[in-house]
């Protein structure tokens, strides 16, 4: 395995550029930030953009946990990439990776400044400390259990960027804004998401009275999300199950949109039929 390695000071775009440099290398994976993507593939980890503080965040880039380290290790090892690019802010920081998780030593070390102009870091560090912006090669479906709550959009590139082979229709980075980027902690309150439950209910026919709403937020090692139990009263009519099963999925598929959480589980106890 031919590795490399990509560093430069926080927030000067090294996760932006990442791609771009393993489609002009054809380098088939990337370690960043505690995470193994191969083949615009996010195959295991734990993204440090999730924890809540920037010291976690560096522990988790660092592989210091060591459940985290001897599941990216396997995963590094099953699928057996040709070559992998480790992104760290040092070339301390990347052998300390490489070291953790038993990587041949790199074969050779590129700098962020090797590849950008001043012009580019400066406005990466801008969006990263106006905007609180962080990107991940990978595409936001790939890592969006990771990142309930926070604020994320996909940034696309064509399919002539992509590194891993025509069989790729495009290749996509996404970007998110973690929790210590801000000035606290992301929240809704369950009045909202119950308000959004009785703006569904009013476009189901079948439902006749939502009588309460309980938000429950769940985290564990690999995914982040909410469960929500919903008490209402049904109209009598044809298909009840059916109708019901349409109420669960419009308020899964609504509240994800509408604010950023993943719904684990919608549950619905049905009441009374009016």
């Amino acid at each position: 395995m031919k590795v490399y390695t990509l560093s430069g000071k926080s927030g000067t775009g090294k996760s932006y550029q990442a791609v771009n440099l393993c489609r002009q290398k054809n380098i088939e994976s990337i370690i960043d930030d505690g995470l193994f993507i191969c083949k615009n593939k996010s195959v295991a980890g734990i993204s440090a953009k999730r924890q809540p503080t920037k010291i976690g965040a560096v522990k988790t880039a660092l592989f210091v946990d060591d459940d985290h380290k001897k599941a990216v290790a396997k995963a590094i090892k099953k699928q057996d990439p040709e070559s992998v690019l480790i992104i760290g802010t040092s070339d301390e920081m990347t052998d300390k990776i490489i070291s953790r998780l038993g990587l041949p030593e790199p074969e050779e070390r590129i700098y962020i400044e090797d590849i950008t102009t001043e012009e580019e870091r400066e406005t990466a560090h801008r969006q990263r400390s106006e905007q609180g912006q962080h990107v991940i090669p990978a595409p936001t479906f790939q890592i969006k259990r990771q990142f309930s709550g926070y604020f994320m959009s996909p940034m696309k590139i064509l399919k002539d960027f992509s590194p891993w082979g025509p069989w790729r229709d495009n290749s996509e980075k996404s970007v998110v804004r973690p929790t210590y980027s801000y000035l606290g902690r992301y929240r809704i309150s369950e009045k909202v998401m119950a308000d959004i439950v009785e703006c569904i209910k009013e476009e189901c026919k079948t439902v006749y009275e939502v009588l309460r709403v309980i938000v429950t937020e769940k985290k564990d090692a690999t995914a982040e999300g909410i469960e929500i139990y919903v008490i209402a009263n049904l109209k009598y009519g044809d298909d009840l199950p059916g109708a019901a099963a349409d109420f669960q999925k419009r308020i899964a598929e609504q509240i994800e949109n509408m604010t950023a959480f993943n719904v684990n589980r919608v549950d619905l106890e049905i009441r009374d039929v009016i």
